[in-house]
């Protein structure tokens, strides 16, 4: 109907412009003028109602408070799987949760413009579910940019120059992996191994070497706190574990050390290794050249991991550099996208569809 847009453009003049990086762990929200603005779980708290309607009863931090704690009509889940929107209908329950937070205090409901963050490989029917998502979650002006463009904005490269850049974002459901020269993607590509698989390793490492089962926030307090430490000399970092022992049916402490970490996230990361070479195997030697002289710049959560730079240089042969404050790189980046269209910088136009 003809109102519906008029609404929306009146909506518009109360909010603010936006870029969401809608990660599969994490969803990270950028305001102009305004920095990170939100920073949450990518989950929901679902209540089961009557002739099987569902609804949305909480978002982010409060949903993620309530992991194991729920009664039977209550389901926390994830709305993405793998960089991929699962189910539409809580996916655009989040996105409206997260647009009405960071606009707190509007006198109307926002509509912002807003430019999502999209995978390497993102097939059309994925984008254009972004678009419908995000439309029916309150936003307009919808534009969509790629992760590895947005994070190589986000920590400040050469993006336009004629200087060849590799980007590996380790998320919490995929890794992206790029090389970029002169404003867009020489070469690029997406796996489904990244945070999640390293906490699952280490779920499966200590059920078959402890024989006790651990959940998967208890794998990532281990992942982060022990991190790939173990792979060099010194002192090895080590800490207390509480499980369910198997066997027995009773709770079960044990020790669990950095080099045990090592082992169970061997093969998720050689996974990434291997991927990596593939990408540079496709790329150009002037490119090359310049990847092993800038280094090999690491961003998303998984890029907190300690230990994980050194450890990818060793593989590799090649400088690895965490860039700053890597979990928010892909959202900054995209809130920079939107200062250069609007100073109607060539080169802007060049990545935002």
């Amino acid at each position: 109907m003809p109102y519906r847009p008029m609404f929306r453009s009146i909506r518009g003049l109360f909010s603010k412009d936006i870029s969401v990086d809608l990660g599969t762990a994490n969803t990270l929200i950028y305001v102009r003028d305004q920095g990170i603005a939100l920073r949450e779980p990518s989950l929901v708290a679902v209540s089961h109602r009557q002739n099987n309607r569902r609804a949305i009863i909480a978002a982010g931090l409060e949903a993620r408070r309530m992991l194991g704690r729920t009664p039977g009509n209550i389901d926390i889940i994830r709305p993405l799987r793998h960089g991929v929107i699962d189910d539409f209908g809580m996916t655009e329950g989040m996105l409206a949760y997260f647009i009405r937070k960071v606009h707190a205090g509007s006198i109307v409901p926002p509509s912002p413009r807003a430019l999502f963050c999209v995978s390497c490989q993102s097939t059309g029917v994925e984008k254009i579910a972004i678009r419908k998502s995000a439309r029916k979650a309150g936003a307009r002006d919808i534009k969509l940019i790629e992760e590895p463009v947005a994070a190589a904005l986000g920590a400040n490269l050469p993006l336009n120059e004629a200087v060849g850049t590799m980007i590996v974002d380790i998320g919490g459901g995929t890794t992206e992996i790029a090389v970029l020269s002169l404003g867009g993607l020489a070469h690029a590509t997406s796996m489904p191994i990244a945070g999640d698989s390293f906490d699952d390793a280490i779920v499966s490492h200590v059920r078959k070497t402890r024989g006790v089962l651990i959940g998967s926030a208890t794998a990532e307090k281990i992942k982060h706190y022990l991190g790939l430490t173990g792979a060099e000399q010194g002192s090895i970092p080590e800490m207390q574990v509480l499980g369910l022992n198997l066997a027995k049916d009773i709770p079960a402490s044990f020790t669990l050390d950095s080099r045990e970490v090592c082992k169970a996230l061997r093969d998720p990361l050689s996974r990434i290794v291997r991927s990596i070479r593939g990408v540079l195997s496709k790329t150009s030697p002037e490119l090359i050249a310049d990847v092993g002289e800038r280094g090999v710049v690491l961003i998303g959560g998984s890029a907190l991991l300690q230990g994980i730079d050194r450890w990818l240089s060793d593989q590799l042969s090649l400088p690895v550099i965490v860039a700053q404050d890597p979990l928010s790189c892909v959202a900054r980046g995209g809130g920079k996208a939107w200062e250069l269209l609007e100073r109607e910088e060539n080169y802007g136009f060049a990545f935002v569809r």
